[in-house]
């Protein structure tokens, strides 16, 4: 067991909570077969946790007392449930007799004892080779479920968000994700989905569904939409380690394209906020603090997967962010060669924020008015009225063209379309910082 710390046992406790849920869920959901029983024995194993280790200590395999614990609690649930319905059956059959045989009682029995008899390594519950939480994304995105389905049920049983942080990803109700999620559910258990990796045959077919969730869990860490921190570590490295595992799964080049992609944002993470948790801008970030390596490694791997020529979206934009980690200063950035990439990502994910950061760089590569009217066309359109990036885009290109008061009234839309409290008070400070007059025409 291990011993005392400097830090409150239940701090310990509650950071044991944040770095291996998801992974003891997932193991649970393997071995148990249904998620919402998993759940509910992962939470009484860590209620168990709670009144237990105070007195033996943390164990030195937490996860693996964790997963056991788990286990005894839905067997002893099991029993109790197999026990109360053979006393009904008998009370049934006290009461309106019949000449049916009365079920088996089983065995009376106590609740299983959690404390250091419960392995540190347990061959059934360590996975070396396949990991739990792969196992949990394919079957997450199998093609039974709608798309939609998929994103919310992996988002809430792989990455542990709320309902509300999904739903606040995706502009939709708590309600309509909840129910997505409790009928993706349902179709798993009635289908009888296979909680695998499936065959390498099967895996191409099923792989875009996969990328595609790995790309929102970095995507919800690299810039969280809520809470007070702008970024989670957390999530940053749970979809790199779930890049590489697929990465060794198959060889395909949107798998080498996404994980450049996560790899080389990555790199400046700890460069995007102050030390008071205020939001730096790309063009102000210190270039000398982005990671190297994992630009080095990026790049790499970007190489590798255009050389196939077999280019999808993730290459495309891993290639865009190695443009900009290849600079050593903003003025170095190749924005034709930005711009030249986002045509051919146009191609491929012709998506309004696809447009909208084609429009940002030809505003770096032209002029800021050609950048405005190609935002002003897709607001005109309906299409990201709601996305206060787009209004904090157009808020900036209307800064710089020296008109102030449209820039104002522009960051205030943004400011109203966000949660995130350091966006909040970025976009706070450029309205503060604005001149009270318009720049002179000249």
């Amino acid at each position: 067991m291990t011993s005392g710390s400097e830090r409150p046992l239940r701090a310990q406790i509650d950071a044991i909570y944040r770095d291996e849920a998801r992974r003891v869920l997932a193991t649970l959901i393997r071995l148990l077969g249904d998620f919402d029983a998993a759940e509910e024995a992962m939470h009484v194993a860590f209620s168990r946790a709670i009144d237990r280790w105070p007195a033996t200590g943390i164990p030195d395999n937490p996860r693996a007392w964790l997963v056991s614990a788990a286990r005894f609690a839905h067997i002893d649930q099991a029993r109790r449930t197999q026990r109360f319905d053979a006393s009904a059956h008998r009370v049934r059959e006290s009461l309106y007799p019949t000449h049916g045989e009365t079920p088996d009682q089983s065995p009376d029995v106590h609740d299983a004892v959690i404390d250091a008899d419960i392995p540190n390594d347990d061959s059934n519950i360590v996975q070396e080779l396949v990991d739990d939480q792969l196992r949990l994304i394919f079957t997450c995105c199998h093609p039974a479920l709608a798309e939609s389905a998929q994103v919310a049920l992996t988002l809430r049983e792989v990455c542990r968000l709320t309902t509300e942080d999904i739903a606040r990803a995706f502009l939709v109700a708590p309600q309509t994700i909840a129910q997505r999620i409790v009928r993706a559910k349902s179709k798993i258990r009635t289908a009888r989905i296979p909680y695998q990796i499936p065959s390498l045959a099967d895996v191409p077919a099923r792989l875009d569904a996969v990328l595609h969730v790995v790309y929102l869990v970095f995507n919800e860490g690299y810039l969280a939409r809520t809470g007070h921190s702008l970024t989670r570590a957390d999530l940053c490295v749970e979809a790199i380690r779930l890049c590489r595992l697929l990465r060794d799964l198959i060889a395909e080049p949107e798998v080498d394209g996404l994980l450049a992609l996560v790899l080389l944002h990555e790199s400046r993470r700890s460069t995007r906020v102050t030390p008071d948790g205020d939001l730096i801008l790309l063009e102000e970030q210190d270039r000398a603090r982005w990671d190297r390596a994992l630009i080095s490694e990026g790049i790499a791997l970007v190489r590798r997967a255009l050389s196939t020529g077999r280019v999808g979206r993730y290459a495309v934009q891993a290639a865009i962010s190695a443009v900009h980690a290849e600079a050593t200063q903003p003025s170095d950035t190749d924005w034709q060669e930005i711009v030249g990439l986002y045509d051919v990502l146009c191609r491929l994910d012709d998506s309004p924020v696809v447009r909208l950061n084609r429009a940002v760089a030809l505003a770096m590569r032209d002029t800021p008015d050609v950048g405005l009217r190609a935002i002003d066309a897709l607001l005109e359109a309906g299409v990201l009225t709601s996305y206060h990036l787009a209004h904090a885009a157009r808020a900036d290109l209307l800064r710089r063209l020296g008109h102030y008061a449209n820039a104002r009234a522009a960051y205030r839309l943004a400011l109203s379309l966000t949660e995130q409290p350091s966006e909040q008070r970025f976009l706070e400070q450029r309205i503060a910082d604005l001149p009270a007059r318009d720049q002179p025409v000249t």
